[in-house]
């Protein structure tokens, strides 16, 4: 029998939390099974969250079912989950705080006024990231932060497009958003993207500027 998506959910916000993901109130979570979208609430612990706190709504955004506290409130992340649903077939949306995350954000090449993105390459993580090798560069766009988290839908939108193999799209100084066929590989795609990004902080941190090599001879012939 298939695990109810709110337990789910439950489950990978205390694990986010012990992670230092979701402190305060901040992140997110939803999962998806068909046309229905399971959502942790908004401005609520999320270690604190219970399988009967979580939203249920349609693809288009509208409630299905409410939880049982009617005091909690559907995410302001909604529409930017529901982008990825749309846009990536996701199978699971995730929101993270990670300070790693947001520290490279702060470093990110500038493309437009819009947009920029941050590089990566040649770290054993990456070939976590799917469709990512360890000789690729994995390109995370960045969008620029916004005072509520509902008015970052439209750069988000254009991020996705913009950079059709990327599982995610940075917020800078702020988070950022993860996604995956289910929640397994959204996870495993936020794990992989949050170490990326704190072992390029600590070599910025120790003045090392590059460890890229030259791919071995054998490796160049394979591709």
């Amino acid at each position: 029998m298939e695990k109810d998506p709110r337990k789910i959910i439950s489950e990978m916000c205390q694990n986010f939390y012990s992670q230092g993901w979701v402190s305060g109130t901040g992140g997110g979570i939803s999962i998806r099974r068909g046309d229905r979208i399971y959502m942790a609430p908004s401005g609520v612990e999320k270690e604190k969250i219970q399988p009967q706190d979580c939203f249920v709504v349609n693809l288009q955004g509208d409630v299905l079912e409410g939880p049982e506290n009617e005091k909690l409130k559907l995410t302001e992340c909604a529409p930017l989950f529901l982008s990825a649903f749309e846009l990536r077939n996701a199978g699971a949306v995730l929101h993270s705080h990670s300070s790693n995350v947001v520290l490279m954000t702060m470093l990110a090449r500038r493309l437009d006024e819009e947009l920029s993105v941050l590089e990566f390459t040649q770290l054993e993580m990456i070939k976590g990231i799917i469709g990512h090798g360890y000789y690729d560069t994995f390109e995370l766009p960045v969008v620029d932060n916004t005072a509520r988290e509902c008015d970052l839908t439209s750069s988000l939108r254009k991020a996705i497009e913009r950079f059709p193999d990327t599982p995610a799209v940075a917020v800078r100084n702020h988070g950022i958003y993860v996604w995956g066929p289910d929640e397994v590989k959204a996870k495993t795609q936020a794990e992989c993207i949050d170490f990326i990004c704190e072992v390029y902080w600590k070599m910025r941190s120790a003045g090392i500027e590059s460890h890229i090599s030259a791919p071995p001879q054998t490796a160049a012939l394979r591709s």
